[in-house]
């Protein structure tokens, strides 16, 4: 069964990988190996595509050197898997607005200037490559969408109403198994029903057994894990 994965790389690092020793994940064999793997031992993954944006240095923690490690990070998945793994990028766009300040109760006329980064285009390019590679080109079987964004979910929708009957839709929510009594972020019920199947967190030991080399050789110097990361 041919199967394709969609990652919205957003919500996978801050789900995932932020304030983590994950970074430096190999999201093909994290799927391969574990995830698909647990789900239907059987299958294999014919295609990962990773949706995210170049991180603005002059909002990073670690600025220019944030920008550095994920350049790294893209060109290292890029060597390792040049045919099976692809990165769509969008672009993150930085605007001044006016907006409330935190208060209890909200005071409308207590305004502050903030700056406000969005990520542009991740979702519109997610949302058009399932319904490309599904509908259109049919190439694919299976369909992993790795995101808990509501955003998304007309195109679920679309979908799974209009692609071919025998077209399977999972939906993997990219956050860690949640600790007892611990605050997290719930599932996208909107998500889940429109698949045929919700997996609710992505394991720290799957995250631990799907890194990259620390030291990726090529033709040429070799790709090195950020020391940052």
């Amino acid at each position: 069964m041919r199967t394709y994965v969609y990652i919205d790389g957003y919500n996978l690092y801050y789900g995932c990988l932020h304030r983590t020793k994950y970074k430096w994940l190999d999201i093909y064999k994290l799927f391969a190996d574990h995830i698909v793997k647990a789900q239907s031992p059987d299958s294999s993954i014919d295609k990962v595509k990773l949706f995210t944006a170049d991180i603005r240095a002059n909002f990073a923690t670690h600025g220019q050197l944030a920008h550095h490690a994920q350049n790294t990070y893209h060109r290292g998945l890029e060597h390792c898997y040049p045919e099976q793994v692809d990165i769509i990028k969008g672009y993150y766009s930085a605007e001044l607005a006016r907006l409330p300040r935190y208060n209890h109760p909200l005071e409308k006329i207590n305004l502050v200037d903030v700056w406000k980064l969005e990520e542009k285009q991740t979702d519109v390019n997610l949302a058009l490559h399932l319904y490309r590679d599904a509908v259109v080109q049919k190439c694919c079987e299976r369909i992993i969408i790795v995101s808990n964004d509501t955003d998304i979910a007309p195109a679920v929708k679309l979908l799974r109403d209009e692609a071919d009957k025998n077209v399977q839709i999972g939906i993997v929510i990219p956050m860690r198994k949640p600790l007892p009594n611990s605050r997290h972020r719930p599932p996208n019920e909107q998500l889940s029903k429109y698949a045929h199947w919700t997996r609710r967190y992505i394991l720290d030991a799957e995250l631990v057994a799907s890194q990259l080399p620390d030291i990726i050789p090529t033709n040429k110097k070799p790709i090195r894990k950020p020391d940052i990361w």
